[in-house]
């Protein structure tokens, strides 16, 4: 039958009728489903529908400090709090003994889980993301390349090689941006050992823009827009598959010697034991550890020592004393590193104080008991490592840089900079040998302070310096 006028005009009016019974039914969902409390949730707030907390959550602060929002959330609610972020119901914990059970009980209560928007910037097949027999794999792979570097005498001699080379760049400098040279260096090196880039190389700094980009991106809101961080991440992420896969490609292609660099190493494996992306992802992965977990640290160490004259001083005459151990052109080695009791404490103060990662996200695979707290399954549980490292019921003075706190050992159990268990990042050693040894030449040919009092690390969650932390050197009677 004919749809008479009438009729057509009636559906406008049906339209709209539906819609404003559908509209609601979001919020009537979220309002039922948040009063469906199971018992034993810790206490807290799921904050505004859809957006939860999430803005809260991320506002940038003071890497010493856990910010205004864990701040009034640990003192309304205690140590352990629920919310709603990233899209998530999510269980918030400040405690050291839950971080310890969550980490430690990976793919058996817990799993590694990172929102949409991070997953489509890491890939796949980030060590990050993956889990079971495939990370094991993965991970096996990227921690022989740890192992080896620590052990091989090229490796170190490159380190001190471009070290040494950076600090003759900054003669007759009297002011440095030093976070952009820690990043330069960081990335550098990475590229030159996994596959055989050197610094002066065009492409050496077109992935150093990349990787800028990369990380600005990681934690930025999802809006797909031309020109947002998001956006320009996802490009800069295509740009550096792309190249990696390229040098692949061209290294099949020719014979002759080897590189001699990671990527050979692993492509001297089967098919079927990794293949080209899962040979791509790892090298990026190691790429990101080594570059933005290293220069962090080093940017860090400068910044605690430059308040700190009498940690500088003691951190100093120990470096003289390994210099003074060796014969001249000697270069350091592993050995010499682990000898260096004081500067391992520096080391280790400075990543409790800075906190390179505030946390990590998981979800949980079952309902979870931890004490008096019931962890749903399915929700989002987010270790916060920051507030562990400044919790003054495990620190006294936790807001002061004090390395001579490393001299009891029971604070290791007390930190947990780079996560734990199984899935503990595998730079960790990596990222405290390079440090140490552009610390020996620097704290030997340079002195430094900070040039703006206001030029501190902050959060966001990544660690980024309010003014790119600028430096005013000298360089010291005995340096070359």
């Amino acid at each position: 039958m004919a749809t008479t006028i009438a009729e057509l005009l009636q559906l406008p009016l049906t339209l709209t009728l539906v819609l404003a019974c559908l509209l609601p039914l979001p919020l009537c969902c979220y309002l039922f489903l948040k009063k469906q409390k199971p018992v034993g949730l810790p206490n807290g707030s799921m904050g505004w529908p859809f957006l939860g907390e999430t803005f809260g959550f991320l506002k940038p602060h003071k890497s010493n400090s856990i910010g205004s929002f864990l701040q009034q959330h640990f003192s309304r609610h205690g140590k352990v709090f629920k919310s709603h972020l990233f899209g998530c119901p999510t269980i918030v914990s400040g405690d050291l003994e839950l971080n310890n059970f969550i980490l430690l009980n990976e793919d058996r209560l817990f799993q590694s889980y990172y929102p949409r928007s991070v997953q489509d910037i890491l890939g796949n097949l980030s060590l990050m993301l993956v889990s079971g027999e495939l990370h094991k794999k993965l991970r096996t792979v990227a921690l022989s390349f740890i192992a080896n570097s620590k052990s091989s005498p090229d490796f170190l001699r490159y380190v001190e090689n471009l070290t040494i080379s950076v600090m003759d760049s900054w003669k007759g400098c009297r002011e440095i941006h030093y976070a952009k040279e820690a990043k330069k260096f960081t990335l550098f090196v990475m590229l030159k050992n996994l596959l055989n880039i050197e610094p002066e190389e065009p492409l050496a700094s077109q992935m150093l823009e990349d990787y800028l980009s990369y990380m600005k991106g990681l934690v930025s809101l999802p809006l797909c827009f031309p020109g947002t961080p998001y956006a320009k991440a996802l490009k800069a992420k295509a740009r550096i598959s792309r190249n990696i896969r390229e040098i692949i490609a061209e290294r099949r292609k020719k014979e002759g010697p080897k590189k001699g660099d990671f990527l050979d190493e692993m492509m001297n494996k089967r098919s079927e034991e990794l293949n080209d992306e899962e040979r791509v992802s790892i090298v990026m992965d190691l790429m990101f550890a080594g570059y933005e977990t290293t220069a962090g640290l080093l940017s860090l160490l400068l910044y605690y020592l430059a308040q700190a004259p009498e940690a500088l001083e003691q951190l100093m005459q120990e470096h003289q004393t390994l210099t003074k151990s060796k014969k001249p052109g000697d270069p350091i080695s592993w050995r010499d590193i682990q000898q260096l009791n004081f500067n391992s404490h520096v080391v280790n103060e400075t990543l409790r104080c800075g906190n390179l990662v505030k946390f990590v996200h998981r979800r949980a695979l079952q309902d979870v008991k931890f004490r008096d707290y019931h962890i749903p399954r399915g929700w989002q549980v987010l270790p916060v490592f920051t507030a562990v490292h400044l919790d003054p019921s495990l620190h006294e003075s936790p807001s002061d840089f004090n390395p001579w706190r490393w001299n009891d050992e029971a604070i290791n159990r007390k930190v947990n900079p780079f996560g734990g268990g199984t899935r503990l990042c595998p730079g960790t050693e990596l990222a405290k040998l390079e440090a140490t040894i552009f610390l020996h030449h620097l704290i030997l040919n340079y002195r430094w302070k900070l040039k703006e009092d206001d030029d501190f690390p902050l959060s966001y969650p990544y660690l980024e310096f309010s003014k790119g932390l600028e430096l005013e050197i000298q360089p010291t009677e005995n340096s070359s």
